[in-house]
């Protein structure tokens, strides 16, 4: 399966976001999507995910040769700042979240097993969302999206609010549910994309290069990704 980008171009109003993004993103590799703060990561995500309208081009589902649009339900978006139902309890929300999404859950587990694969503490499941930290909701958001099996998990600087033992554990766990989905990790910190990432992706200038990481040095690539990223 893959996510194929041919042609895409956004704008908002005279300044031209992305120019012409052509890429093909395949299941079972996490790409890290780098760029500098307000290149347009976030405003490619959100023309995935339909938040909003494209200026021009396309993008599809290609399986088994077959082309087909992209539905609701093939995306996760998991946002840098976590939304939350502040109001509910973990406990709550993770059922409601499940109650309403059973024809699309694959092998479901009970809530307590959801909550240890993830790794929220016994003592905090019954806590009110609004008291958990924001590392803490950004676990819920990544958990519910993972719940959800989509075949496309866009993940917008989901690591940048946790400590450094919780960024590890959340690592791991993309790195173990990789082969069912295509990943996009959007990140601007070049370390953490090296480390956890198959694939890195560069977003400068309004266009999408890859970078090879195969064959080459880790000081010799994160050259080669600064000089990428390097201002007009």
């Amino acid at each position: 399966m893959k996510l194929i980008v041919k042609n895409l171009k956004k704008s908002f109003e005279k300044k031209e976001v992305l120019k012409d993004i052509n890429f093909e993103f395949e299941k079972g590799k996490i790409y890290g999507l780098l760029g500098r703060n307000g290149v347009g990561k976030t405003t490619f995500f959100n023309c995935l995910n339909e938040d909003i309208q494209i200026d021009l081009g396309e993008f599809y589902i290609e399986d088994n040769n077959k082309k087909r649009k992209m539905e609701a339900e093939d995306i996760g978006y998991v946002l840098s700042t976590p939304n939350v139902p502040e109001f509910l309890t973990a406990r709550e929300f993770l059922k409601f979240f499940i109650d309403i999404n059973k024809k699309r859950i694959k092998n479901e587990k009970t809530i307590d097993e959801y909550f240890d694969f993830i790794k929220i503490e016994k003592e905090d499941r019954d806590t009110l969302l609004k008291d958990y930290s924001h590392g803490m909701k950004n676990k819920m958001q990544m958990l519910v999206n993972i719940i959800a099996n989509p075949n496309v998990l866009l993940l917008d600087e989901p690591l940048t609010s946790f400590d450094v033992v919780v960024a590890e554990e959340m690592k791991q766990m993309l790195k173990q549910i990789k082969k069912d989905h295509i990943i996009i990790f959007s990140t601007h910190i070049m370390e953490l994309a090296l480390d956890l990432c198959d694939e890195i992706v560069i977003l400068n200038k309004g266009i999408l290069e890859q970078i090879n990481k195969n064959n080459i040095d880790n000081e010799h690539l994160k050259n080669k990704i600064i000089e990428a990223l390097k201002e007009e």
